[in-house]
């Protein structure tokens, strides 16, 4: 992206926002860009807001400072182009060479960072798990016991047009710039680089983590730092993440044998546990359907429908596994596509499963209808408490206030999203194996959940199990929890997660 250059521009005497959200629920919010992408919001966003602020958690008290503002980026003729928010937090009285600090996104493209600092990684956390959320379940924030802030100073970045971030040039051509693969990879890269260095903190020992889409960001993002910011990254940790588009379309057999774990994984679940047992399942407890996922079943898919016994026998196979009705299975060939299994599973109760959390089901709105019309009972109803909980905490803790609404996941910014074109699906795996060879110090993190229909924790298997011999399990680590895509709102999960990245920060 030639368009913005923030390391070469003036700095503004009013820098800007801050603010979190994520990749799920419905769009939110419809003014300025949000409403139309190409018109940019009315006015820059405010100076900067920084607190300090004391949280007492069990069995230890953190003195923070916490800044809600923006980063400005311009282009090659030093115009503004877009107010990027952030939120950060730091911890007082810390030696800013030997203090590590995480710069968090989340995905969409159109999420807000509000998943994982509410969700997983900030001081603050919304108390609602699950299994149990509702769209008016309260937006009260809590004291987050498993926040990261122990040992990471922490970074939420917004990208444009999501949370307060925003443009502030119109046209066509910033939009496309901004709202591209590369684009908004090279934004967010100038946004850490120009926070390090307003921060005074280049000397730190720098992390990025991302969710979803940041499974593209994020490896993206490292080698742009490395290769053309000249920052360094010790470790790449991914939530959730989509590394590679072309599996999840059109006619790839692929995406049968990604999914067909998590379908099981809900199915024994439902049952109370590994074979009906009690306990919830885990992934110890689906070797054998990865074993067959990645054995006879692909077996059996490769040979197609030419050959009916084969046919036959995976279909019946699928719907043991998953639960499914054996004559819809044989229906489609034991071929169940993520929308399909949705509705089937519990269909004759009138149901649906989430995509995000497949564990979790809802009503569906049209039970006697022939074509899928409904939500996602594991995501859609966060929405709500989310973005109440991001405006509150912006406004009225962290005391900065812009104009504008807040936008939790724009769907505005998807609709405009350039993928690329040509017959090259966007994938990280390519950046991802030259950042781990470039930096034989760096390391990743992978955590999936195993109810996530939305991004299958086995087809993430199955893509670092083809990295070279130099992404040794040292250096590459994949754990998985009982959980959906935000696997952190449960618990366990969380508490499971964040020793993880503790370990991997220290």
């Amino acid at each position: 992206m030639t368009g913005a250059r923030a390391q070469d521009a003036p700095q503004p005497q009013q820098p800007a926002a801050a603010t979190p959200s994520e990749q799920k629920a419905g769009a939110t919010g419809t003014r300025g860009s949000a409403s139309n992408p190409l018109v940019p919001e009315q006015g820059r966003l405010p100076p900067d807001s920084t607190t300090r602020h004391t949280l007492a958690l069990p069995g230890r008290t953190l003195d923070f400072t916490a800044t809600a503002g923006s980063i400005p980026l311009f282009n090659d003729k030093r115009e503004p182009q877009a107010d990027i928010a952030f939120t950060a937090y730091q911890l007082n009285g810390a030696d800013a060479r030997t203090r590590p600090v995480t710069f968090l996104f989340n995905g969409g493209p159109g999420a807000s960072s509000a998943w994982l600092q509410f969700g997983a990684a900030g001081p603050w956390r919304l108390a609602i798990n699950a299994d149990a959320v509702t769209s008016s379940a309260s937006p009260d924030l809590m004291p987050n016991a498993e926040t990261w802030l122990d040992f990471t100073d922490l970074v939420f970045i917004d990208p444009v047009g999501t949370g307060y971030s925003r443009f502030v040039a119109g046209g066509e051509e910033v939009r496309k710039r901004f709202y591209s693969v590369d684009g908004d990879v090279n934004a967010i890269a100038l946004v850490i680089r120009r926070w390090l260095e307003k921060s005074d903190r280049l000397l730190s020992p720098k992390f990025v983590a991302g969710e979803s889409y940041g499974g593209i960001r994020g490896p993206k993002i490292v080698r742009n730092l490395q290769v053309d910011q000249g920052v360094g990254v010790k470790g790449l940790i991914l939530v959730s993440p989509l590394f590679d588009y072309r599996e999840f379309t059109g006619s790839s057999l692929l995406q049968y044998v990604w999914s067909l774990p998590s379908m099981a994984a809900v199915a024994r679940e439902a049952k109370g546990g590994k074979e009906g047992g009690e306990g919830g399942v885990t992934r110890a407890d689906l070797a054998d359907v990865e074993r067959y996922a990645a054995g006879e079943f692909l077996g059996d898919l490769i040979k197609g429908s030419a050959d009916a016994e084969a046919t036959t026998r995976l279909a019946d196979r699928v719907a043991a596994l998953t639960g499914i009705d054996q004559a819809v299975s044989r229906r489609l060939a034991g071929r169940l596509g993520v929308g399909e299994f949705r509705r089937e599973f519990d269909r004759r109760n009138g149901k649906v499963t989430g995509r995000y959390d497949a564990s979790v089901s809802g009503f569906d709105p049209y039970p006697d209808s022939s074509f899928h019309r409904f939500g996602d009972p594991s995501g859609d109803a966060l929405a709500a408490p989310l973005t109440s909980a991001a405006v509150d905490l912006t406004r009225r803790t962290l005391n900065w206030r812009p104009d504008g609404s807040y936008q939790l996941l724009n769907g505005a910014v998807q609709g405009a999203w350039d993928f690329g074109r040509g017959i090259n699906p966007p994938e990280s795996l390519s950046q991802l194996r030259q950042i781990l060879a470039l930096d034989p110090k760096l390391k990743l993190l992978v955590a999936h959940g195993l109810f996530d229909l939305a991004t299958p924790y086995f087809g993430s298997k199955i893509l670092l199990d083809q990295l070279p011999a130099y992404a040794s399990p040292e250096r590459v680590k994949l754990t998985v929890y009982p959980g959906g895509h935000m696997f952190y709102s449960r618990d366990g999960a969380r508490q499971a997660f964040r020793s993880e990245v503790e370990a991997l920060v220290k």
